[in-house]
Parts: structure tokens; sequence; C-alpha cells
């Protein structure tokens, strides 16, 4: 029988001394941009563990949030990319990172001219408890009967329900890095829902993390010291793709994968990756009469939700694939093929996603359409031929 470990209690002592004193072999070797590092304390830069750099990958203005932010360098790297017209928000557990990441907040937003980064205590597998809001309760009534702990029961879920510690669809991008193989198997799924909850429509994760080239076997899972090192909670690569389309992503797509094992124990290779994936494909499918192309180089393509795609065929696609396929991260592979009369969305019917249909141009064009044009001198080139 597998001997069973305190995942939580594991990690929150490792990061907890972490906190106090760098420990170097909590991280792989990640390079940063130096002009954004220029603005934070040394202090947090030494104690910064992770093993990617989804920073990379967000934008000026955007609402991010980081998970497991640890000291904040994340959080205030961040800062910088999304600058004054953006918002920071970093979640963590631990009390001693989170005092170490608030207690330089101010300096960090002095030397960068405004403050847009703020640190809430709570768990990544679980956004809607503030665990500060918790304290604050228990402090000013103390559980000491039965009575008093559903009290506290009840005060917890109107708090969830009244003041999330993170709203439903308030976030442009979620961040994190080397946390999630932290969290115990069980909790793991609810990581990636709660992630895919808070997210605006359109919005998007960016999830730096260690992945294992195989299943992780138990005796490795039974040992703290590795589980606490990032290495034996970690998921197995396909397992962590599936996790997204789980949870209701699209375009899930892996931007970064490291080309040699960060640690290898037992013949298992675990290596860094950074996954980006979009939330979005809620929602009714209307049939608008679009279509559209792939490019290729594949002869066929299958999406998440099973939608097959043959190269250099208009294939039919309801109104909300359409908005999916003509925009990040898909765009690049796709002719968009519209009706030359727009369908209204209002007055659409419903579009059968089911089923794998050629779109027929006379749906497209119209069933009357019969239009004659000369030559189109935008196809020809300097000589006058079609190229």
């Amino acid at each position: 029988m597998m001997r069973m470990i305190d995942v939580e209690q594991t990690v929150r002592e490792r990061y907890a001394q972490a906190a106090r004193v760098p420990e170097p072999s909590l991280c792989c070797a990640v390079e940063y941009d130096a002009k954004y590092l220029a603005a934070i304390p040394r202090e947090i830069i030494e104690r910064d563990y992770g093993c990617g750099d989804p920073t990379q990958h967000i934008e000026t203005g955007e609402v991010v949030l980081d998970l497991g932010s640890g000291a904040g360098k994340l959080c205030f790297i961040a800062a910088q990319v999304t600058g004054p017209s953006g918002r920071v928000i970093g979640v963590d557990m631990n009390l001693e990172m989170l005092a170490l990441a608030r207690r330089y907040a101010p300096e960090v937003a002095a030397t960068l001219g405004y403050a847009n980064v703020e640190f809430r205590r709570g768990k990544i597998e679980d956004l809607l408890t503030n665990y500060d809001a918790v304290d604050t309760r228990l402090r000013e009534h103390p559980v000491e009967s039965a009575e008093a702990l559903a009290d506290l029961d009840s005060f917890i879920e109107r708090q969830r329900r009244e003041s999330p510690l993170v709203p439903d669809s308030s976030i442009d991008v979620v961040i994190s890095n080397c946390v999630l193989n932290l969290v115990r198997d069980s909790s793991k799924r609810r990581v990636f829902e709660e992630v895919h909850r808070v997210l605006k429509r359109g919005g998007r994760a960016v999830i730096s993390d260690i992945v294992s080239d195989e299943p992780v076997p138990d005796r490795l899972k039974a040992d703290p010291e590795l589980w606490s090192g990032c290495v034996s909670g970690a998921l197995e690569q396909g397992e962590f793709l599936k996790a997204f389309e789980d949870a209701g992503f699209y375009g899930i797509e892996i931007i970064k994968r490291g080309e040699k094992p960060w640690r290898t124990v037992e013949g298992v290779e675990f290596r860094s990756v950074t996954v980006r994936a979009y939330k979005g494909k809620e929602g009714p499918c209307l049939d608008c009469n679009q279509a559209v192309i792939y490019r290729g180089p594949w002869r066929r393509v299958e999406d998440d939700d099973g939608h097959f795609l043959v190269r250099g065929l208009p294939m039919a696609v309801c109104e909300k694939t359409f908005r999916i396929y003509t925009s990040t991260p898909y765009a690049r592979d796709i002719i968009a093929v519209p009706p030359i009369n727009e369908v209204p969305v209002a007055s659409a019917p419903p579009f059968d996603c089911s089923r794998e249909k050629v779109r027929s141009p006379a749906e497209t064009k119209g069933k009357d359409y019969r239009a004659t044009t000369g030559a189109n001198g935008a196809c020809c080139g300097p000589g006058g031929s079609c190229c």
C-alpha cells in the first residue's frame, strides 16, 4: 500500500522555509527580460521558484491573475507589461510568501510610478474562498462549539457567494509558474475548472509547469521531498493537456517545451512546458451560412470538439465556431468563407455541430446568385498574367 503524505502540509512547510532562505533546487533555470527585473528587489528575485515565463504572453491593459504567486516576481513583471491601465492579482496560500510579496509591493509601485498589483490569500483550487476574511472572522468569533463551527461554515458560504476571492468572468489572462504540480491529485481537476470560471469569454490561460513523460509511480508520489520539489506531483504531459480540454478550453497548444529534462528520477523524465488555452466556446450553435477552409499542410485535422476540417474544402461551421476559427490561435491556418448576404444571428436557425459537412457554394453565395464579372485586376502580376 502506498504511504500517504499530507501534500498541503509538506508544500507549506517547504515553501515557508524557501521564503526565509533561498532554495535554488526548487526551480529550473529561466531567463527573464532584464528590463523588468531592474524594478524588482533582489530578495524577491532570489526567492522565485518557477520553470517558465508566462508573462511573455500578456498584453498592455489586461487584468492578470497569477496562481501561486509566491514572493510576487511574476506579478511585478506583469505589472510592468500591463502598465498603469492594467491590473495584476496574485493568489497564494503561504503566509510567509504573501508577507514577502506584500512588504515589497509599495517599493515596486514607487519605482514604477503606479500601483496596479494586489495579493490575495487563497487556494488555487478554490478561488472563491478569501482566507484573509476567514482569519479575520476567526479572530473575532473563535470556534469553541459546534454551533460556532456551523456559524463559520455559514459565513464562508456567504462570503464565497457574495464576495468571492476572484469573481466569475473577471480575468483576461491567468498565468501560473510551476505551481499546479504542487496540488494534490484529487484537487488538480478543480484548478483547471476554477481557471475557466474566472476567465472572461475570449480570455486565456498561460501555464508553465513541470510534466512527466510517463505516469509517475506511486512510490515516487509517496516521497514528500519529491512532491514539494515539483517532481512527483507532476501530471503526465498528455494528462496535462487533457485537463485543459476537460475544463472546456479550446485552442490548446504547447508554446514552449524544454528540450532536455529538468530532472530524471528512476527513468521518468520531468521537463518544463508552457501551455496556452482559450475560453469562449460556450453558447448555442447557429447556422449563418459560414464556412472555413483549412490551408494545410495536413490532409485532415480535428479540433477539441470533434469538428473535422479537410484541407482545401469549405467546411460548414456554426457562427460561434466561425468566430473562433478566424481568431487566435487558428486564424493563421484558416481561410474564412463568409456568406455574400449576412445572416443575422437573431434569425439564424440551429446548426448541428455533430455533423461533418462541406458547405455548398449555393449556401454562401445564395441560391439565386447569377453574377457575371470581368477579370479582377488584383489577380494579375506585373506582366498581366494570373499567378
